[in-house]
């Protein structure tokens, strides 16, 4: 079990991201475009900014994991400024490329597999004594669809609990289909981030072994 305890010195890579996840914090909370959506939306990237404060110092992740959590972030945090239906760039891509809708909860959603799965696979490799081979492969890919079963879960309570309060949050843009898409995305993403990522991840994996 990798669970060494760490420098509680703040590494100035880390510092750095941190700098960034507010910076978009503030801008985002300026004037969004619901106040009731940005919170639900941003409130992931709270709770994981609490989470990863707390583990800090006692069990530390690559940069490579701490980085693509700041990517995640990122798109949460600009999802909740404009809403995912009307992000500006992906309204621009609809409108060029006459597309049937905004696609950036497309994009929210693909992350919501690519970015877990390494996560996933750095807490399984270092705690779990699991090797690399497709036991593990099957376990990251499960992990990822629960993650995203779970949000939709979460999405349907809360329409259920504040009713059109939620639409923006939702997303559906219309689509009846909407909650299968965000599923599958997930699913690829976290397919195509092992496929992709698995060799980078092992090099930073070496480098905080030493």
């Amino acid at each position: 079990m990798d669970n060494t305890l760490k420098s509680k010195k703040v590494e100035p890579f880390h510092a750095g991201l941190l700098l960034v996840f507010f910076t978009f914090m503030i801008w985002s909370v300026i004037n969004p475009k619901d106040l009731f959506t940005w919170f639900l939306e941003v409130f992931p990237a709270l709770i994981g900014l609490v989470v990863i404060i707390f583990t800090y110092n006692r069990f530390r992740l690559t940069n490579l994991a701490y980085f693509l959590v700041l990517v995640h972030a990122i798109i949460l945090i600009v999802g909740g400024h404009y809403t995912y239906a009307e992000m500006p760039i992906f309204n621009w891509l609809r409108d060029t490329f006459h597309l049937a809708r905004n696609n950036y909860d497309r994009l929210g959603h693909f992350a919501q597999g690519f970015i877990p799965a390494i996560l996933a696979r750095e807490i399984l490799l270092r705690t779990s004594g699991l090797k690399r081979g497709k036991l593990l492969t099957f376990i990251i890919i499960s992990i990822c669809l629960a993650i995203s079963a779970a949000y939709e879960l979460i999405e349907w309570g809360v329409a259920e609990a504040t009713g059109s309060a939620a639409d923006a949050f939702l997303g559906t843009q219309g689509d009846v289909w909407d909650t299968q898409w965000d599923m599958f995305m997930a699913l690829w993403g976290a397919i195509i981030s092992l496929v992709a990522m698995s060799n980078l991840h092992d090099k930073f994996l070496r480098k905080i072994k030493q």
